[in-house]
């Protein structure tokens, strides 16, 4: 019985002393500095992303350093943004991708380098984890728009867009809802028209030239649809729907004034660099997303809902 209560308090003093207590979780890996290269800064598409990824950060660190860099659609001008960040030894990337394939090598590098790379608003290969839109419900949902307007019956255009896993899905979405309206033709579907106004803009004034019954068309992101909208004014076209995708402010603003821009299937940039930002922290704490592939539900905004809609800019 001595011994074994010697034994007891032998126990007993070793926990006492933290002995034979496992050692405790070690603290979450700080996150002291981040980069974001995105297509354009010149598009307010691109800039709230990268406010929102800022402001993310600063929640999880106010002292992080935050570089934010536009790569203008350049694919070499990427690389070299992403050879600096691995040499500024930066925590995490977050990845606008000028060229989702082509892009892989820069990827891997950084990635081989301990750096968390995130894919924001387009897929790119070889990342740790992508946060976008539903892209193929929201070119779904934009162009329902424009079948039911024209009753299933009519003359359309697809605008497309520089080929990215974004515009390739809005793409696939509406063709997959005109196919099930024979009475809709499709006149053109091929046209890069830059993701710009401009490119809008000047696909807009070839189209017009070229087909004298247009009813409707369906630009890829709402910079497009600004710029188609200036052609068919100039031209004195009328009586022509035009939807696209993102719910920007410019859209707002159409959508409250005389405008052919009917619709927008509306996108989150705030909300997905916030969570691209809060899911690339997990990933460098060792907590990887059960599906690295997050898809952002779209919702259309029409004349109809916009002054309920809560935009970009609106208050977090």
């Amino acid at each position: 019985m001595f011994k074994q209560k010697i034994a007891f308090a032998s126990i007993a003093l070793a926990l006492g002393c933290g002995l034979t207590v496992p050692a405790a979780r070690a603290a979450d890996k700080p996150l002291t500095s981040i980069g974001i290269t995105v297509g354009s800064l010149g598009n307010p598409y691109f800039v709230t992303i990268a406010k929102g990824a800022e402001a993310k950060a600063k929640q999880i660190n106010p002292n992080v350093k935050v570089t934010t860099v536009s790569a203008d659609y350049d694919m070499n001008k990427q690389f070299t943004q992403i050879d600096n960040f691995i040499s500024a030894h930066v925590d995490m990337i977050l990845l606008n991708a000028a060229d989702p394939k082509a892009i892989e090598p820069a990827v891997r590098k950084a990635r081989a380098a301990g750096i968390v790379v995130v894919a924001v608003d387009v897929a790119a290969a070889g990342t740790d984890a992508t946060v976008q839109t539903n892209n193929v419900q929201a070119g779904e949902l934009s162009c329902e728009y424009i079948a039911k307007k024209l009753n299933g019956h009519g003359n359309v255009i697809i605008q497309n867009g520089p080929p990215v896993s974004a515009v390739l899905d809005r793409v696939s979405g509406c063709k997959s809802v005109f196919a099930k309206n024979p009475g809709i033709k499709i006149l053109s579907d091929d046209q890069d028209a830059k993701g710009s106004r401009e490119g809008g803009m000047n696909a807009m004034q070839g189209y017009l030239t070229r087909f004298p019954k247009l009813d409707a068309v369906f630009t890829i992101n709402d910079p497009q649809a600004v710029g188609s909208d200036l052609a068919a004014k100039q031209l004195h076209r009328k009586d022509i729907v035009i939807t696209s995708v993102d719910g920007a402010p410019d859209i707002e603003t159409a959508l409250k004034t005389d405008t052919l821009v009917q619709a927008s299937a509306s996108q989150d940039p705030w909300a997905m660099a916030q969570t691209a930002v809060g899911i690339g922290y997990g990933i460098m704490n060792g907590k990887k997303p059960a599906n690295p592939m997050v898809l952002l539900p779209s919702t259309l905004v029409t004349r109809d809902n916009v002054s309920s809609y809560k935009g970009w800019s609106s208050s977090r």
